[in-house]
């Protein structure tokens, strides 16, 4: 193959380009938290179990998994930056379906459609933002990720605000998002041939790393994302859930809560590309996961008072964590952008779906309040963090006068 051109374009002119990529993947994660959201009232009108609804996750966060790493691997080869608008229009299909489901199997069938069409988008999207910010991968990654946080945060607050509104019409008013956000992305791709660009950045001593060692690390990063996205599919599926039997509220002011632990998740992923580019990869993996074990340990037992701070700080600590993994990721197999990142979010979007399903089962058995004490462990699995390998961006923490800390 030969070398694609590196993104020139100043900072003024990149930074809009950003932006409208970070806006589509709010658009794109909206449409991925709508059903998780909806569970309360399909469980309630169409008599769904717990076991159901985690079978839906399972379905979309399956096709997730597979399909994701498969397109970045062709478009490392053959980019195609047209498939971003048409990952809109595949989230546009399974809103439509949603309109029309009548139960169980109709509902199946919109989340394999959302599950294809995020499949699409966020190989493609990734590249595209690594792109646009050349040189501030970790800032790239960040604003890439909040949009997408903001979408998912957004879903149970709109549902919250229009609960009373039939099924069919929400998915209709989801459907026309989609158009927008499919002219969006075509505006993208007609007026910048950014999303077609390898962005060029200096070699990393990660690359250069024995493929021993390398497997290792991928490996640990693996387990990682494993413990992170368990614990936040429990909580993303089935915090509604514990709230309503833990503490007797309804479904409003549940859906509210889930709405602040996202925004949290929202924040988290902002700051985490910083300090990436500040701190280093393995600092803030380590700090992240790790951080949040006390939290997230309390979280199960905590009062009606201290819950929601609680899931504010395990959600801002925890989700500044995936920008450093996957750039570590992308740093130990250079060349290989479009895989790693379909590769990593085909693997969370599978951990999710497996972990959702697996933890409904847990739930039917069990119960809700049972499975959050349960999963509140997970993040003990960072203390895995201190095995990766050190990379050339972390900085030191503190200076002293007679040395570097």
């Amino acid at each position: 193959m030969t070398a694609l051109p590196a993104l020139t374009q100043p900072a003024n002119r990149v930074s809009p380009l950003l932006i409208t990529i970070a806006m589509a993947h709010a658009i794109n994660d909206l449409f991925q938290a709508v059903l998780p959201s909806l569970y309360p009232v399909l469980q309630s009108q169409y008599g769904l179990s717990y076991a159901q609804l985690g079978l839906l996750t399972l379905m979309f966060h399956l096709i997730g998994s597979l399909c994701q790493p498969l397109v970045g691997w062709y478009t490392d080869r053959r980019p195609c930056p047209w498939l971003l608008p048409c990952a809109m229009l595949c989230m546009g299909a399974g809103m439509v379906l949603l309109a029309y489901a009548e139960g169980f199997t109709g509902f199946m069938l919109a989340a394999a459609l959302v599950g294809l069409g995020s499949s699409i988008f966020h190989p493609e999207g990734s590249r595209a933002a690594r792109a646009a910010c050349a040189g501030r991968p970790g800032l790239a990654q960040s604003v890439f990720q909040l949009g997408g946080n903001l979408g998912s945060a957004a879903a149970p607050l709109l549902l919250a605000t229009v609960l009373l509104m039939p099924i069919a019409q929400l998915g209709w008013w989801m459907a026309a998002l989609a158009v927008a956000g499919w002219l969006l992305l075509r505006s993208v791709v007609r007026s910048n041939s950014n999303a077609r660009l390898m962005p060029v950045s200096p070699p990393s001593p990660l690359g250069l790393l024995p493929a021993r060692r390398k497997v290792q690390a991928l490996s640990l990063l693996v387990v990682l994302v494993l413990s992170k996205y368990v614990y936040l599919a429990c909580i993303a599926n089935f915090y509604t859930f514990f709230l309503i039997e833990r503490f007797a509220m309804d479904i409003r002011q549940a859906q509210l809560y889930l709405f602040a632990f996202l925004a949290a998740i929202t924040l988290g992923s902002l700051l985490g590309g910083p300090l990436v580019d500040r701190l280093g990869r393995r600092r803030v993996i380590v700090l992240s996961i790790l951080g949040a074990c006390p939290f997230a340990l309390g979280l199960p037992l905590a009062t009606p008072g201290l819950v929601l701070g609680l899931s504010l700080l395990i959600g801002v600590i925890i989700a500044s964590a995936f920008a450093a993994i996957l750039l570590m990721a992308q740093d130990l197999l250079p060349g290989r952008i479009g895989l790693v990142a379909g590769a990593f979010f085909g693997l969370t979007f599978g951990i999710s779906g497996i972990g959702a399903a697996g933890l409904g089962v847990m739930a039917d058995r069990w119960g809700v309040i049972a499975i959050f004490g349960y999963a509140s462990c997970l993040p003990l699995l960072g203390l895995l963090a201190l095995g990766l390998p050190r990379d050339d961006d972390e900085k030191p923490l503190f200076i002293f006068r007679d040395g570097i800390s």
